[in-house]
């Protein structure tokens, strides 16, 4: 008896299995302990780690990791923008911007596959109902705001989805149930008042209004202001990488957008049109792309970090740069009331970033200055009886 008790311990050694046997109701418990020799799951790995275009974030503390991410995105989506506006400068493309957002799509979803063939884990982790929701606002965000190109100027067209800041704090509220504080909602309201009023100095000086670009735009915003917190609410939950979302989403969001072509007959004019100028069409498009897929990656980046109010407020502060370099590159008149409403949009990203760090910036009350200004009246009162 006690040959055979070593015997099955040996066994239940080496199998790396104990079981607890219960004699009164027959059950049995199985635990399974992993030897030294196996290797861990790359997944198991890779949990909190955000990887952008090959590099592991995660190795950098916060403040690296939020100066990579703005420099990613700053870099990338002002190529992007300048190449957009110049690609709507073609003679004749302005009625193509469903197609250009069907071509962007397709070479997202390319680059996103590529790489994800690059990482080690390759397996969907968001369900594929979420997918075709974020789908869904993807094709809406971006193929409206491409389309109203066609009836906006470029920078009124920046400043109209600037506003979205508002929306994504409602979204964050009803979404996720987030709660701000009075420092969110002061740079929510500075920056979208600094916008509408660079948007009503645009419409002064270079009158280029259409009702038609005003509806797209504003659909087009509301879609921005969900994705984000859809977005990052699943990324979160369901732990899915960047390259996972990019190609998911963009690849649906393909066969959305090829489907409504075709429905409306919108797909055999454009690829007549793009075939005459194949260099200024698809040479620029896959340019366009690429930036804007790099400068993607690096906003679900700040959106699986830092929340997707933080991102908001990158991007738009990345908009205001945009239309400085687009008045830069592209001749188009100019007033004071952009240097004003700038400069308010700039005091509400400052008060956004405040709000994330309240504890290490300490602005001082009306409270305490007037109680400074009482004490040094005092002490000149004083002084000067003496």
């Amino acid at each position: 008896e006690q040959q055979e008790e070593d015997t099955s311990s040996t066994e239940c050694s080496n199998q790396g299995i104990m079981d607890l046997k219960f004699t009164s109701s027959r059950k049995y418990i199985s635990i399974s302990v992993p030897s030294k020799s196996q290797t861990m799951s790359p997944h198991i790995k890779s949990v909190d780690d955000v990887v952008v275009l090959g590099m592991n974030l995660s190795k950098f503390n916060k403040p690296a990791q939020f100066f990579i991410c703005v420099s990613g995105v700053f870099m990338f989506y002002l190529i992007y923008g300048y190449l957009q506006e110049l690609i709507f400068s073609v003679e004749g493309f302005k009625p193509f911007g469903w197609y250009l957002t069907l071509v962007q799509f397709g070479f997202y979803s390319i680059f996103g596959l590529i790489e994800l063939q690059l990482i080690q884990d390759k397996r969907r982790r968001i369900p594929g109902k979420t997918y075709m929701i974020i789908a869904f606002l993807t094709v809406g965000t971006m193929g409206l705001s491409n389309t109203s190109l066609g009836y906006l100027n470029y920078p009124t067209q920046v400043i109209f989805k600037c506003c979205k800041l508002i929306p994504v704090m409602i979204g964050g509220v009803f979404i996720q149930g987030k709660r701000y504080n009075i420092a969110d909602v002061s740079a929510a309201l500075c920056m979208s008042l600094g916008l509408i009023w660079f948007t009503l100095a645009d419409s002064t000086v270079a009158p280029n209004f259409n009702l038609t670009g005003v509806v797209l735009i504003s659909l087009a915003l509301c879609a921005d202001a969900v994705i984000g917190n859809v977005q990052e609410k699943a990324m979160k939950l369901h732990n899915g990488s960047n390259s996972e979302m990019v190609l998911y989403s963009y690849s649906i969001g393909f066969v959305y957008i090829l489907f409504g072509l075709t429905c409306t007959s919108g797909l055999s004019p454009a690829i007549t049109f793009c075939s005459k100028h194949p260099l200024q069409t698809y040479g620029y498009a896959f340019l366009f792309s690429l930036t804007g897929y790099f400068g993607i990656s690096f906003v679900l980046a700040l959106i699986k970090i830092f929340g997707a109010l933080l991102a908001v407020t990158v991007t738009t502060g990345r908009k205001a740069m945009t239309i400085v370099l687009s008045f830069l590159f592209f001749a188009k008149p100019f007033t004071l009331q952009y240097v004003w409403s700038g400069l308010l949009v700039v005091l509400g990203i400052f008060l956004n970033v405040y709000s994330k760090n309240m504890d290490k910036i300490k602005l001082p009350s009306l409270h305490g200055l007037w109680k400074k200004s009482v004490e040094e009246r005092k002490q000149r009162t004083l002084s000067q009886t003496v």
